[in-house]
């Protein structure tokens, strides 16, 4: 099966082809045969009942600094094609939010993955708190009296934006933090929205797993270790990638969300878990499967391709 596939996704010029799911997801995809058209999410018109895009034709090499020729673009409508791979990174703001409305229009005759809907509704730190039973203590808000009684419940603490994303501005507050009051009024300047304040987990500093389910199944794990000057472990923040396997927590957590994911038509996620705790399901851009397969982990993105094909054989 030959599949016509558009990738909606950031500028491809910037991406780190060595850490980027979404380059994974390209090769794999070329490799199979199926045809690439490329176009970033600013391109989007929706015109009547048709969604189109100027796309490019794409091949992709696996070679830093030479790993893309683009063909001229063409005016085409996103309904013509089997699939478009939803994979710009957030931030998950109202552009993005629009971009999803968009794409709904022509999904699921033409498959978008994830799919648009479940993405605009389960974003990666609000869509974990339906799963309070597996996480740390958890709060939503920016009010200053909730986050006082927060704080003095549970001691130190992470405070990070809602709406973030790769480890930005993700800060640890301590119990009588003299810093808090500054961070706070930062806080309340940049972020709009509420935010997320977590109990901090010490054992952060062993790893934060990313645990990668495709289509509600266990599919592959990276454990990556945040650099000694770091809380973060992100590892476009300088974490180290390290092979893993699954405690039997983490298997229950990864049956218990699966189905949920499942349900909701989030092909490819990525569940973050520090000490047996789950702290975010990540739905739009999860990274990770590059590292894995490094890793001497299984093919992610042939697995992820695999669940494509069955679909839309259907």
């Amino acid at each position: 099966m030959k599949l016509n596939v558009a990738v909606q996704m950031d500028p491809i010029a910037r991406i780190n082809i060595r850490g980027d799911s979404t380059f994974a997801l390209l090769l794999e995809a070329q490799k199979r045969g199926h045809g690439l058209s490329y176009y970033t999410p600013d391109k989007l018109s929706q015109l009547g009942d048709e969604l189109v895009a100027p796309v490019q034709l794409l091949t992709v090499r696996d070679e830093p600094g030479n790993h893309f020729t683009l063909g001229e673009p063409r005016r085409e409508a996103l309904n013509g094609f089997d699939v478009v791979l939803l994979r710009q990174d957030p931030p998950f703001d109202l552009a993005y939010i629009t971009s999803t409305h968009f794409l709904e229009c022509i999904h699921p005759k033409t498959l978008v993955v994830n799919d648009p809907v479940s993405v605009r509704n389960a974003p990666e730190k609000l869509f974990v708190m339906n799963f309070p039973q597996l996480m740390p203590p958890t709060l939503i808000s920016r009010d200053l009296d909730e986050i006082n009684a927060f704080r003095e419940q549970h001691g130190a603490v992470v405070m990070k934006p809602l709406h973030g994303h790769g480890g930005a501005a993700v800060f640890r507050v301590m119990p009588q933090d003299m810093n808090f009051g500054s961070l706070y009024d930062m806080f309340s300047v940049t972020f709009r929205e509420p935010w997320v304040i977590q109990q901090f987990i010490p054992e952060v500093k062993h790893g934060d797993k990313r645990i990668i389910l495709v289509n509600g199944e266990f599919a592959g794990a990276v454990n990556r270790v945040p650099a000694p000057d770091d809380l973060r472990s992100n590892m476009v923040r300088g974490g180290a990638a390290q092979a893993t396997d699954l405690t039997p927590r983490e298997r229950e957590i990864c049956e218990t969300v699966g189905p949920a994911l499942r349900e909701r038509g989030l092909l490819f996620v990525g569940l973050d878990v520090i000490n047996d705790r789950l702290t975010e399901i990540n739905v739009t851009s999860p990274t990770g499967i590059r590292a894995i397969a490094r890793l001497g982990g299984p093919d992610i993105a042939a697995k992820i391709w695999d669940v494509i094909e069955k679909k839309r054989s259907k």
